[in-house]
């Protein structure tokens, strides 16, 4: 599951896929010289509504959460390594 964070003036909201809709939404209130737009909540309730405005620093971030483990995730893989002499 990819879960989207955006990190607006240094906080950070979770939001479901998709998020197209959403960033359409905030580049217009930001196009328009400022807006209020609703950012949904995770998984319940009425999300809160952020005021957006030209130069406001807006962070986009994708976290795979619950994917499949990698060799790295379960421990590393296991590798073989030769360093042979320095010849010293």
């Amino acid at each position: 599951m990819i879960v989207h964070r955006l990190t607006v003036d240094g906080r950070d909201y979770f939001l479901p896929e998709p998020v197209d809709e959403l960033k359409g939404k905030i580049l217009a209130a930001i196009q328009a010289g400022g807006g209020y737009v609703n950012i949904p909540p995770l998984r319940t309730g009425p999300g809160v509504d952020i005021l957006f405005s030209p130069g406001m620093p807006v962070v986009w971030t994708q976290i795979d959460v619950g994917g499949e483990q990698t060799d790295v995730d379960q421990g590393g893989a296991d590798m073989d390594l030769d360093l042979g002499s320095t010849g010293l």
